[in-house]
């Protein structure tokens, strides 16, 4: 049996085809632009021209195809929410895939394809095999989580399960997408950082720059701003860890790579923590940008 995966971001689209779950031999892998500000109707047409590819290159025709997406499928009305990718908002997305793939296709938010990806195939089983519960963490252009309690993604009665990211965490971060103004995805998202960064100096630097400067320790503003990624992100996974306790946490995204995280990070998170100590295991992803896909593959 082959697994198909589709990745939907919010630049580029990938899509895999796998050979297999456990050890998974990839048998092709694309990608296309995904041009959302051209609106959902070509969103639709890009998945389908990334699948005509995946199927020329293999020889392949998908039984199913899962898909990972922004957002979550609400499951009362059966359209799209909660997506930074608003063209998809208020959409029947798996119907209208379904219609224009003829296949059946699965979807889940794309920070759970990740969580499991990790639960199932990546930095779990490698470091910590006996893990029962495990949050994926995507710490980027957006913030999100997913959570995997023995091998399966747990999305809720409203689909918003670990959905942190629109956790209420400081007035500071000012307004987001959602409507809503504070969510932890205003504070310490990749771009809520740069904007920090550029409200102390009047300039604009892209975030690996930042903890360039930060790490060569030559610019007060760089050190302020992973300052303040520490401290918020301790006190924003200390819920978290409060709430569901798990045995592993995967930080994924390009703010995930910042060393800081898993030791300034974990150390703040501990003085929130309702425990003398913190057990719980943060490692960074093993799949890396193949998280996304292969997650979906596995629905």
């Amino acid at each position: 049996m082959h697994y198909w995966g589709i990745d939907l971001g919010g630049t580029k689209i990938e899509g895999a085809v796998l050979q297999h779950r456990e050890k998974p031999t990839v048998l092709a892998r694309q990608r296309v632009a995904t041009e959302a500000d051209h609106g959902y109707d070509h969103i639709l047409n890009q998945i389908s021209k990334l699948v005509d590819q995946l199927k020329k290159e293999t020889g392949l025709q998908p039984a199913q195809i899962g898909i990972g997406h922004p957002g979550a499928l609400d499951p009362q009305t059966g359209v799209i929410k909660n997506s930074n990718t608003q063209a998809l908002i208020d959409k029947p997305f798996d119907r209208d895939l379904a219609q224009k793939l003829g296949v059946p296709v699965r979807l889940a938010n794309d920070a759970n394809c990740f969580a499991v990806a990790e639960a199932l195939m990546g930095a779990v089983p490698e470091k910590l095999p006996d893990a029962e519960v495990v949050f994926g963490v995507i710490l980027g252009t957006g913030v999100g989580g997913g959570l995997v309690v023995r091998g399966k993604v747990i999305h809720g009665r409203q689909g918003i399960a670990g959905e942190w990211g629109h956790n209420f965490l400081d007035e500071s971060g000012g307004p987001c997408y959602c409507g809503r103004s504070g969510c932890v995805e205003t504070v310490f998202s990749g771009p809520a950082l740069e904007r920090f960064y550029t409200s102390m100096t009047g300039r604009h630097v892209r975030l690996p720059e930042v903890v360039r400067l930060a790490e060569a320790g030559t610019d007060p503003a760089a050190t302020a701003t992973l300052d303040r990624l520490v401290q918020y992100f301790g006190k924003a996974i200390a819920v978290v860890i409060n709430i569901v306790d798990p045995d592993a946490i995967v930080l994924g995204g390009g703010v995930g790579n910042i060393d800081r995280l898993y030791t300034d990070g974990v150390a703040e998170a501990r003085k929130y923590l309702f425990n003398t100590r913190i057990d719980t295991v943060f490692l960074k992803p093993r799949l890396g940008d193949s998280a996304g896909v292969f997650g979906a593959a596995l629905l």
